[in-house]
């Protein structure tokens, strides 16, 4: 099992992401997503920027993947995403099964991200004879459904990947709670979520952490950290062990994983993976 760096979900200024995946192209981290998942409205970096960036990673021994939009609304976020699909360089990972349509047309190999509703091993075979390289697991989903999967057929024709750490991506809306927060448009955001670099905490009125805002996309409160779960993970045959970045020490969070895979679970999102309840006692904001 690798370990791969998924899509930056956040809103950060254009420096801060080029010294982000400078310090990506210098880590020891094989497979990295790179791309705008959330929000067609941040354009401090566009497609030629995300490219070049690829193109950097590339050439410090990584393998790239352009990420896609989560969920498409416009035909102008369409048009942005035709120029991910015909690249001609990088794989796509599709987050939208309007990308994955694109990839299919074209006869293009792609990776279907979590937000692609993937329940059982019919679909997955459907989507494999498409085109489809490697899965991310819908974060919804278990250990125990994700067993089934990889011992439905052997050897598995596609590649697993499991979303291992950060914060879960739990829904995505037309509208933006982050803008609605500040009394803004959505179409008149003013880009509040720069100011939020790790999305907007919500809490319950007794002041305990409930979701995190991201723009038009709600994550947990708190972080899921699956690296205990590690060699159960190489058991199964996991192939890659995502991590969503959140900061700078993503990248050494990254690393360390599977050399030292440890975890407090009294402080981590893990319910799903293990079909309980979720709980987290902290989180700082």
């Amino acid at each position: 099992m690798k370990i791969s760096l998924g899509p930056l979900q956040y809103c950060w200024e254009k420096q801060k992401v080029n010294t982000f995946y400078d310090q990506v192209a210098q880590s020891d981290i094989p497979l990295i997503y790179l791309g705008e998942t959330v929000c067609s409205r941040r354009r401090q970096l566009k497609f030629a920027d995300y490219f070049a960036l690829a193109q950097m990673l590339k050439e410090s021994g990584k393998q790239v993947v352009l990420s896609t939009l989560a969920l498409l609304e416009a035909p102008s976020e369409y048009n942005e995403l035709k120029k991910h699909v015909d690249n001609g360089e990088f794989m796509i990972e599709a987050n939208d099964m309007g990308a994955v349509q694109a990839a299919k047309e074209r006869k293009l190999p792609f990776v279907c991200g979590p937000t692609v509703n993937n329940y059982n091993f019919a679909t997955l075979k459907k989507l494999q004879q498409w085109g489809m390289q490697r899965f991310v697991m819908p974060i919804e989903l278990s250990k125990d459904w994700l067993t089934h999967v990889i011992e439905a057929e052997k050897p598995t024709p596609f590649e697993v990947e499991v979303f291992g750490h950060g914060y879960l991506p739990l829904a995505h809306s037309a509208r933006c709670f982050t803008a609605r927060q500040q009394g803004l448009q959505k179409d008149d955001c003013q880009i509040v979520c720069l100011s939020h670099p790790k999305g907007l905490l919500a809490q319950t009125m007794d002041d305990q952490p409930l979701l995190r805002l991201n723009g038009i996309q709600t994550q947990s409160a708190s972080l899921i950290d699956l690296s205990s779960e590690v060699d159960q993970m190489k058991l199964m045959g996991v192939d890659y062990f995502r991590v969503s970045p959140t900061s700078l020490q993503s990248i050494e969070i990254a690393e360390q994983i599977l050399l030292q895979p440890t975890s407090d679970k009294s402080l981590a999102c893990n319910g799903y993976w293990h079909q309980s309840a979720g709980f987290s006692q902290v989180v700082s904001n």
